[in-house]
């Protein structure tokens, strides 16, 4: 039993932190102040190669397990990028392993090598208004008129729709839910940005399509599957979630921390009182746990073994952790946790994206009461 990173993944975490040194506080800030999507940051990666950290090196990535991509969107939200900067290459992370597993070749040849090398972008169109986590209900419809589908309907909480050329997208078929990957054409799509909470710097929308011409050789697999097909994916994606979740939480520790120590009242520094110790103490042990499961999720699904209970339990305990542990970072900064200049108000908001997305805590929760304890389903 070995709990240390391998020496490939502390290069790896070493590597990261050093390029996100060059986005430091202030251009997270103004990010957040002024929203845009960090395209300068994004291209970073790509020229460092790190898009396609988990993506088969025949594409151009690195063929990297789950467990080397955590190790670098952990980095990333712990650099004070938080989840403005995860999310900003966290669909190049796993987002078109569907097309990896299930595309064809001439598919794979066509469509990772660009998103690889930062020369395209692309979002993930699943959530619609009146269905939620519902996946199965979709009402968004893709007709098939001879060898082109033509896409109908709307899409919710569409993260970079605002400035990706290309689009995974979920949609019913006749025979069932059929997944695409193609061109998110504006001449039949509407892009509605929703003015959020938090995250500012990576957009989220309404995504309206009207018609939009899909060539039957962009469907991905089998007609009738994409559900199947975005199964595949969900593990890592709360594994990543998870990697993210707990970076955030350590960068908010390490920031209150930093100012307890500093800050003097009474003539002594409020780090001192057990009142500012103990909670910030209790964080971070709540954050090491959860990152023993995010990476015991790793270490099991890179070895090809189940993995649900604990990705999903991974994710749960992160976002518990991280949300405590910004909550927290507030609360040790007193008046000036709520000032931006201090960075950990922002924190705060942005733990709420990890916390929600992409499942509930509550749907977790059913998960590990029926799938582990085998308790009857409740819904």
């Amino acid at each position: 039993m070995d709990f240390a990173f391998t020496p490939e993944q502390e290069r790896i975490r070493e590597a990261i932190a050093r390029l996100c040194e060059r986005f430091g506080d202030d251009y997270w800030l103004k990010k957040d102040r002024e929203g845009g999507f960090p395209a300068d940051f994004h291209q970073a990666f790509a020229r460092d190669g790190w898009l396609g950290i988990a993506m088969p090196e025949a594409y151009g990535g690195s063929g990297l397990g789950i467990a080397e991509a955590a190790v670098m969107m952990q980095a990333i939200a712990e650099s004070g990028a938080g989840f403005s900067g995860a999310s900003a290459v966290h669909m190049n992370i796993f987002g078109l392993n569907p097309v990896v597993v299930f595309g064809n070749e001439e598919q794979k040849q066509r469509m990772l090598p660009p998103l690889i090398a930062g020369k395209e972008r692309a979002c993930f169109a699943v959530t619609e208004p009146n269905t939620g986590l519902n996946t199965k209900k979709i009402k968004v419809r893709a007709e098939k008129r001879k060898d082109v589908y033509y896409v109908s309907g709307q899409k919710v909480w569409i993260s970079t729709a605002q400035v990706a050329e290309k689009v995974l997208l979920l949609a019913r078929t006749n025979i069932g839910i059929t997944l695409f990957y193609t061109d998110l054409d504006r001449k039949y799509v509407e892009v509605r940005e929703i003015h959020k909470m938090g995250r500012h710097a990576v957009d989220s929308n309404q995504v309206f399509f009207d018609g939009l011409p899909v060539p039957e050789a962009d469907r991905i697999g089998e007609e009738g599957k994409g559900f199947e097909y975005i199964l595949h994916g969900m593990n890592p994606e709360r594994i990543l979630i998870g990697a993210e979740l707990v970076g955030l939480g350590r960068c908010a520790v390490k920031r209150a921390a930093a100012y307890a120590k500093e800050r003097i009242v009474f003539d002594r520094p409020i780090g001192q009182n057990q009142a500012i110790q103990h909670p910030l103490a209790a964080n971070w042990m709540a954050l090491e746990a959860a990152n023993l499961m995010t990476f015991k999720a790793a270490w099991l699904y890179d070895q090809k073994k189940p993995c649900g209970a604990e990705a999903n339990s991974a994710k749960y305990l992160a976002g518990e952790a991280c949300f405590d542990a910004c909550q927290q970072a507030v609360m040790t900064h007193g008046g000036f946790g709520y000032a931006a200049e201090y960075h950990v108000e922002r924190y705060l908001r942005e733990s709420l994206v990890g916390r929600i997305a992409p499942i509930t805590p509550q749907l977790i929760l059913c998960y590990i009461a029926e799938r582990v304890l085998g308790l009857p389903k409740s819904y």
